[in-house]
């Protein structure tokens, strides 16, 4: 589970000088077994006929799910990397917003699952996607 001293501010605060910060992903609320951030939908995340980016949906799901797993972690005992990704790109958006929440789906020792549901800002869903994070030991 993620721990509770976790912060939004914590969380935005690492992002700085990274892709996260560059495609405008803010973290906006963490629970026990989730995490929702929200991403702008601009000339960063379009893509060339000026619809949102398949890619950048995404980014801003393997974001949550990884941070979400770094979040359940002993950063000083174990590094996590994404595994695998999947993506169904069902609703395209142009402008605003759109919002993902990544639940925990499996707590492993050696792997996280996620489902990152991303809606735009009337609710609908826009992508979903899975993400399997492995859990490797630090040497």
């Amino acid at each position: 589970m993620i721990n509770p001293n976790i912060t939004v501010q914590g969380l935005n605060k690492l992002s700085k000088n990274t892709m996260v910060e560059h495609l405008g992903i803010e973290y906006i609320e963490v629970g026990a077994d989730y995490i929702i951030g929200r991403m702008p939908v601009d000339n960063r995340t379009h893509q060339p006929m000026g619809f949102l980016h398949g890619g950048a949906s995404v980014v801003l799901a393997e974001t949550l799910g990884s941070i979400g797993s770094a979040s359940c972690v002993n950063l000083e005992q174990y590094a996590p990397f994404g595994l695998e990704i999947n993506a169904n790109h069902v609703k395209s958006v142009r402008s605003g917003y759109v919002y993902g929440k990544a639940s925990l789906v499996h707590f492993g020792k050696n792997t996280h699952i996620w489902d990152i549901r991303i809606e735009n800002e009337k609710k609908e869903l826009v992508c979903i996607s899975r993400l399997t994070v492995a859990i490797v030991p630090k040497k």
